[in-house]
């Protein structure tokens, strides 16, 4: 009974969660909308992390090692996320459903999880961990980073979440071992 339970309940929430990313991606069809979220995802290639990484690295010896903790965490991640990618190869929504528009071009061809989401949600809580006045510029950065993901047609909002939930994950890995790195 449990077999027959779950493809439905699996089916409905592919369902669902499609409707809103169609929803959600219906907003890039307004020009200045598309280009801000493009805007703000190209820097969360990296470009953003990077220099956030230099200014840490350049203010010091304290600096340097929260530098060090975010670089080798975003590392993990990478790793992380590259490899549930290539296993789960869940396609973009852009592929699988022909509603929703392609916004800004792909890193990779899969979705699961988001790389994009992870390393911000673990990049800002190991940087807001130390620097707790960098919160109002990062958190809000990051929730347009995930948002942006969504929009672009890039990722479901369930790879969103996931790749939030793994970035915090290691982000509180990092700063558990901290203490090791002092």
């Amino acid at each position: 009974m449990a077999a027959l339970v779950a493809p439905g309940l699996w089916k409905r929430f592919d369902n669902a969660e499609h409707s809103l990313c169609l929803r959600i991606n219906r907003s890039s069809r307004h020009a200045p909308v598309r280009h801000f979220f493009a805007v703000i995802s190209r820097l969360g290639d990296g470009v953003f992390w990077y220099l956030l990484l230099l200014a840490f690295a350049l203010s010091g010896p304290q600096g340097a090692t929260v530098a060090a903790q975010m670089a080798l965490t975003g590392i993990v991640g990478t790793t992380l996320y590259g490899q549930l990618k290539h296993r789960l190869v869940r396609e973009r929504p852009f592929i699988s459903h022909a509603g929703i528009r392609l916004g800004a071009a792909p890193l990779d061809r899969y979705s699961f999880p988001s790389g994009h989401t992870l390393h911000a949600v673990c990049c800002t809580l190991i940087a807001t961990a130390h620097v707790p006045e960098l919160a109002p510029i990062l958190v809000p950065f990051t929730l347009l980073i995930a948002a942006s993901r969504v929009v672009l047609g890039l990722h479901y909002p369930s790879d969103v979440l996931a790749g939030a939930l793994l970035g915090a994950g290691l982000a509180r890995g990092a700063l558990l071992i901290w203490p090791l790195w002092r």
